[in-house]
């Protein structure tokens, strides 16, 4: 039966794309303990103790709660655009996971524009959002809908050149040709100005402190979602978690070498090229939540600040290092001071900005006045 199944490629791609999609929500369960566990141990609580051992089984009790919770929809909602909106937000990410290879040999397929169809099919939770908040016709949704595509729209911007600038380094945009290009180096090192924006922007892809204004219940009633409930609700959760998990994976496979070792650059056996992957994703997917109960959340104007007036700048900016070095044969020791000096112009021009403000760093005893960071 194997053997039929790996003879006929699209069945092939069928059955693995089924595995991830059974994967995927038990993935969800467990990365929703494991986050309320995290948090609770850096704001000094146990977290959730009561459902089964070490509350291991509250993820699921969870589920069991939201799938039978009544299932309201407006009257006066456009109903095919209120019920698809969910639906456009996790389709996309699945379809992305599709393309995404987590070794040498698990993955769905290998496509040779691996990275361009990654981050092209990303782009369209932003009309997910979009439905969401103007189907629901609830004028609170819909400006936490605009809200939500102003900001993923301008991150898009930098986590674009941040990939266009593993690619020029890769020469290729096939994952799996960018992993081998780092076999005895990651691009970490040669591009630490790229992975810190990177990781900036996918914090705000993802909705996460400091960057959770679209799904924040201070920040217009909780955004677009605020009219869905039960299932419908629990499709934005799989959808956020599934692109934590995504987003975890791109960037242990496009700046830490992915399953590749630098020590041992003849290759690895696959169980190790696993074992590897998992201790790379699982640190992106713990920084992530390790945010998210760390930095407290933005205003709007400071975060599309952030974008516009540093980030996107400082993108270019490694775009154009990575361009010298590549024109001039430079060697790579100047690729990696050049963007190390860029990341440490971009961390000194955030901090002046901040102290020229009055933003506090620190606790203080007195009033503090509180400006835009730039």
């Amino acid at each position: 039966m194997l053997l039929a199944i790996s003879s006929n490629p699209w069945l092939d791609a069928l059955v693995r794309l089924g595995i991830v999609a059974l994967l995927l929500p038990v993935g969800v369960i467990w990365l929703t303990w494991l986050e309320r566990k995290v948090i609770g141990r850096l704001q000094q609580r146990l977290g959730p103790m009561r459902v089964g051992p070490y509350g291991l089984l509250q993820g699921i009790a969870d589920t069991i709660k939201l799938i039978t919770k009544e299932d309201v929809r407006p009257v006066t909602a456009d109903r095919w655009v209120f019920e698809l909106a969910p639906f456009v937000i996790v389709v996309p990410v699945i379809m992305a996971l599709a393309a995404l290879p987590f070794t040498a040999e698990i993955l769905v397929r290998n496509m040779a524009l691996g990275l361009f169809y990654i981050v092209a099919v990303t782009g369209l939770s932003i009309v997910g959002m979009v439905m969401a908040g103007w189907g629901s016709d609830n004028k609170y949704a819909l400006l936490g809908a605009v809200r939500a595509g102003a900001q993923l729209i301008s991150y898009e911007v930098p986590l674009i050149l941040t990939a266009v600038a593993v690619a020029m380094l890769a020469q290729s945009m096939n994952l799996q040709a960018i992993v081998g290009a780092q076999h005895d180096t990651p691009f970490i090192a040669y591009q630490p100005l790229g992975f810190i924006v990177f990781s900036i922007a996918t914090l705000a892809e993802l909705y996460r402190q400091p960057f959770d204004i679209p799904v924040a219940e201070s920040e217009v009633v909780g955004g677009a979602t605020v009219e869905y409930s039960g299932i419908r609700w629990s499709m934005f959760q799989l959808g956020e978690f599934a692109s934590l998990v995504l987003f975890s994976v791109l960037g242990s496979l496009i700046f830490l070498g992915g399953w590749t070792w630098p020590l041992d650059p003849d290759g690895l056996d696959g169980s190790i090229q696993a074992l590897l992957m998992v201790v790379k994703v699982a640190m992106f997917i713990i920084f992530f939540m390790w945010m998210r109960g760390s930095l407290p959340r933005l205003r709007i104007d400071q975060l599309m600040a952030l974008c516009w007036q540093v980030l996107l700048p400082f993108t270019l900016l490694q775009i154009m290092i990575n361009g010298l070095v590549l024109a001039y044969d430079w060697p790579d020791w100047t690729l990696t001071a050049l963007s190390g000096a860029g990341a440490a112009a971009m961390i000194f021009v955030v901090y002046q900005a901040a102290r020229r403000e009055g933003v506090p760093l620190a606790p203080s005893a007195g009033p503090q006045r509180v400006g835009s960071v730039l």
